[in-house]
């Protein structure tokens, strides 16, 4: 019986994920899950041969509509043979007679897996933890931590991983180490019972409360009790409803496809009450060779950035940078303390005139029709014709990123480290880094409903500059366009000296092009003729 050809497609892109998935959490999941493969394939055989000796009827249920709506990328844990019935029937499926089915082809394709499973298994019997290079680096980052902690005394490490297997893998290899130290460890997987090196037994609430006895309040529920936990290795079954932040350390040693569940594994620690003066959040991302399979790393930032866009915009633990939240606070404080030139408003203020969600779903919906941008080379350019009853003159607009990062002052600059200037061809500037937001809009009204190069804007401009080949008058601009962010910035160092408020200068000047990086430049051709 053939399965039609998209649900084929399907299986074998849900299987090759979540087989590659394994093995970026640790060898020893990709290991048993191979071994519980190749037990699977040995029972079929086995009752194949059954069948064919003795002609005793037997039914196999066909798995194949579970897989028929499932995207490759779907969250679904591997399927464990230990939870199927005998008979591999999965519910009210359709169940097919092994009489009704071509055995022999069935019986050679099963064959050739199996042979593939175990070479596949023969290789990774031969990595040993010693081999093993990214336990070795966890266990090198676990121990450099304890030595200098984060936060005075603090020696506590959270680790989550996707997979029992896993945790179970990291326990047995990590515990010695810091048993070696003096300190305990503790691995909680959910209804399992929960280990620990504290040499008695201990249940999964009594660990949590040893892991973080001051948040979990242990001096009055267990004060005779005097041993702590120092390393908890834990899956996801404590990413919810927990109090741990007295530990300032997180570490996701493999990174789950939903980016919500990262938001939860990070605020076990980062909670109201915490007495750390900072906290710390380390990924474990793929290898990148895997990564090209898999995609992890490209799936869960963009999701990130989808849960980010439609939340409070300050939800993302896997950007450290500045946020556009963090703008607009900037913003309403300076509203607040200083005095605005009304004419320079021309309009109301709205809180979502401070805002850039408009370009972030733009961008989104563009990476989503057109695929990623990071592969793209820097300096790429493009030209349009300039359009002065819009507001865009000939000149060039530059996106820069900046590798200074004490140029963004007070983050006054909400892309950063990103900037955006416009200068005219006698290199003054039309509009500055700081406004950005007037920039883009300049930007997305004039460029976006371009699909396509406009002739009479590159012609000219190629023709110029010896189709790119002499760049001097651009790179005079370019050099302009730095400056006037300089100028901008030590303008504000200059005025913050005589506000009251704490001086900015001369605490890490910037010395101009090694500073910036050109990502890309959109040049506006005087050719006189309007988009």
């Amino acid at each position: 019986m053939a399965l039609p050809g998209a649900i084929q497609q399907s299986l074998r892109a849900l299987m090759t994920v979540n087989l590659l998935k394994r093995l970026e959490s640790s060898v020893a999941a990709f290991r048993l899950t191979l071994q519980k493969l190749q037990q699977i394939h040995l029972n079929t055989l086995a009752r194949i041969e059954s069948f064919q000796r003795t002609g005793q009827g037997d039914t196999f249920s066909d798995l194949s509509s579970v897989f028929e709506d499932t995207e490759p990328d779907e969250e679904m844990d591997f399927i464990d043979p230990e939870d199927l019935p005998s008979d591999m029937q999965t519910g009210g499926k359709v169940k097919i007679q092994l009489s009704d089915m071509n055995l022999p082809g069935w019986e050679h394709i099963l064959r050739a897996d199996l042979q593939v499973i175990e070479a596949l298994l023969a290789e990774m019997e031969k990595v040993s933890p010693a081999d093993d290079a990214k336990l070795q680096h966890l266990k090198h980052h676990i121990l450099d931590k304890i030595a200098s902690p984060i936060n005075p005394g603090n020696r506590k490490v959270l680790l989550f991983t996707a997979f029992a297997d896993t945790a179970d893998y990291l326990y047995e290899h990590l515990s010695p180490a810091l048993r070696q130290q003096g300190l305990h460890s503790a691995r909680v997987v959910g209804s399992d019972r929960p280990k620990s090196t504290l040499g008695r037994k201990a249940d999964y609430q009594e660990l949590l409360m040893l892991f973080s006895p001051r948040s979990k309040e242990k001096a009055l529920l267990m004060p005779d009790v005097q041993d702590e936990i120092d390393l908890l290795i834990a899956t996801d079954c404590i990413s919810e409803g927990q109090n741990l932040q007295d530990c300032d350390y997180l570490i996701n040693y493999d990174i789950h496809w939903n980016p919500v569940r990262i938001i939860q594994r990070f605020g076990r620690i980062d909670r109201i009450g915490s007495t750390n003066a900072s906290i710390q959040l380390v990924n474990y991302w793929p290898d990148i060779s895997l990564d090209e399979y898999i995609r992890l790393k490209e799936r869960v930032e963009s999701r990130m950035v989808i849960a980010d866009v439609t939340a409070t915009g300050d939800e993302n633990p896997l950007d450290g940078r500045s946020n556009d939240l963090a703008y607009r606070k900037e913003q309403l404080r300076r509203m607040q303390e200083e005095v605005i030139e009304l004419e320079d408003l021309k309009a109301g203020v709205s809180i979502t005139d401070l805002g850039l969600n408009d370009f972030r779903m733009d961008l989104l919906n563009y990476v989503k029709s057109n695929g990623d941008l990071s592969h793209l080379p820097s300096g790429m350019h493009a030209v349009l014709p300039a359009a002065p009853e819009r507001g865009l003159v000939p000149g060039v607009i530059f996106a820069l990123r900046n590798r200074n990062e004490s140029v963004n002052v007070e983050q006054l600059n909400r892309l950063h480290p990103y900037y955006m200037v416009y200068v005219d061809m006698d290199g003054q500037t039309v509009l500055p880094h700081t406004e950005v937001k007037r920039l883009l809009d300049l930007v997305r009204s004039v460029a976006k409903p371009c699909d396509a190069p406009i002739p009479q804007a590159y012609q000219p401009f190629n023709l110029r500059t010896s189709d790119g080949r002499e760049m001097g008058v651009y790179s005079n601009l370019l050099n302009a366009a730095i400056h006037s962010i300089i100028q901008i910035k030590e303008e504000q160092e200059l005025d913050s000296l005589f506000t009251g408020l704490k001086t900015t200068a001369l605490t890490g000047p910037a010395t101009g092009l090694d500073d910036f990086e050109l990502i890309a430049f959109l040049v506006v051709e005087p050719t006189g003729t309007a988009v």
